[in-house]
């Protein structure tokens, strides 16, 4: 439920998303500068010094960090970020705002952003999106096409929801162990005693991470992860798909390219490096595809 004044049904609705939806850079400036959208970063923290996601170049530093072992921790933004964002939105005429979060079940922005959004000057509908990367992406874009079209704040808040719950989330990732000690394995933590033998192909489900197969092989894991992609997509035209990487763009794009040729729709691609604050947890290597339901609409693009 929204907090804060009653909407204005008849206002100018805004859209608030955190770093973790994993937004392509060049999407990101272009919605902002049409004025109704904000991204809160992320920070993360590589062996004491505090980054923050989109503002600090940080990739470097953490790559340099999951090579050694070294101590890397994720946290949640602080009210005050939040409560900044709300307020310049609601200088600039903005008289609602939809902001759609990382799980719940992942993170605790969602609470922050319900804090913040307690005090804001204008109505804030706070959206657990239940999931993380494109997925929450794809809401957060699904909103926004809500709110630039002249929709209420609830007509944007229930975009954002369906998009969200609409998608399939599959990743790969070549070892269980950031996952592990970041807590965010989740059901899969029984597979942690064979973690050296396996490479595990994952999910998400209500929000958390679940285990979906165990391969013997990166070639197997990435072929797996393509023939899921592909069932998820359907077997038409308008398939669309986010190819998710960190550290290892070749065989994303690689993936990408196969997925376009494969389901005929080869201009369905989106290919983004995943935020630090998903590959502090997920580790060197990750490979991901996040699938839109059919009534999720975005554009193609690629992210340098």
């Amino acid at each position: 439920m929204p907090t804060g004044p009653m909407p204005d049904d008849t206002g100018r609705i805004a859209v608030v998303t955190d770093s973790a939806a994993a937004l392509p850079a060049s999407w990101v400036r272009d919605a902002a500068a049409r004025g109704r959208f904000a991204v809160v970063p992320m920070p993360v923290m590589v062996d004491g010094d505090i980054f923050d996601e989109g503002v600090d170049d940080l990739r470097d530093a953490l790559r340099a960090a999951l090579e050694a072992g070294s101590p890397v921790r994720t946290s949640r933004p602080s009210p005050g970020q939040f409560s900044r964002i709300y307020g310049e939105l609601a200088a600039k005429g903005i008289t609602g705002i939809v902001s759609v979060h990382i799980s719940a079940s992942l993170s605790g922005t969602a609470d922050t952003a319900r804090l913040a959004a307690s005090t804001a000057p204008v109505p804030v509908n706070v959206i657990d999106s239940r999931t993380v990367g494109m997925a929450q992406g794809y809401g957060v874009q699904a909103a926004l096409a809500v709110a630039e079209a002249s929709g209420t704040m609830e007509a944007a808040a229930a975009a954002a929801r369906q998009a969200c719950g609409a998608c399939s989330v599959y990743f790969y990732v070549p070892s269980l162990e950031q996952l592990r000690r970041g807590g965010r394995v989740g059901a899969a933590a029984s597979w942690l005693g064979t973690v050296l033998s396996i490479k595990p192909i994952l999910g998400l489900r209500d929000g958390t991470v679940v285990p979906v197969e165990r391969v013997r092989s990166t070639a197997k894991a990435v072929s797996r992860l393509e023939e899921l992609a592909l069932a998820a997509s359907g077997s038409n035209d308008a398939a669309r798909w986010a190819v998710h990487h960190f550290d290892n763009r070749q065989p994303a794009q690689e993936l990408s390219i196969r997925l376009g040729l494969r389901s005929g729709a080869a201009d369905g691609g989106q290919l983004t490096t995943l935020p630090a604050v998903l590959a502090a947890h997920t580790g060197l290597g990750t490979l991901g595809v996040v699938v839109p339901g059919p009534a999720t609409d975005t554009s193609s693009t690629t992210e340098p």
